[in-house]
């Protein structure tokens, strides 16, 4: 298994983790039912900030950890360079991250126009970025496996 294919599988499960493991946390904290839409805006959006600070730094922490793990157990670098083959399957893991995305905030945008809570807004928007995140995980794990 190359050092692209593991990277991916640590990154999906790591995406995994750091979001169920966060929203864990967070719905013990839910407010009781009946709050007022500006105690719902303050939580959905302490949520979102908070994830995402999460997030980008335990992605931060555990690529270098995979990095040093990796070193320390085969003897190899990181690769220093990346060809066309490496750019062309990040350009397609970005884009179907992105249209993963864009889909769930269309329906997020949808669920307003339907009178939909507020809260079905943000949480899916929420899962359409973890979605997002995983998607583009895995389409690089394919084409790492598959080829282009």
């Amino acid at each position: 298994m190359t050092y692209q294919e593991k990277k991916s599988i640590v990154s999906i499960v790591s995406a995994i983790l750091i979001f169920g493991v966060y929203c864990a946390y967070k719905a013990a904290r839910y407010p009781a039912e009946g709050f007022q839409p500006a105690e719902a805006y303050r939580y959905w959006g302490m949520f979102v900030l908070v994830l995402m600070v999460v997030s980008i730094v335990a992605h931060i922490v555990i690529s270098i950890a995979f990095n040093i793990v990796f070193r320390a157990t085969t003897g190899e670098k990181e690769p220093a360079f990346a060809d066309e083959l490496d750019k062309l399957i990040e350009l397609k893991a970005h884009r179907n991250g992105f249209i993963v995305f864009i889909l769930g905030f269309l329906l997020a945008m949808g669920s307003l126009a339907a009178e939909r809570p507020i809260q079905t807004m943000f949480v899916i928007l929420i899962a359409a970025g973890f979605v997002s995140d995983v998607t583009g995980s895995a389409t690089k794990l394919y084409h790492y496996r598959k080829g282009v």
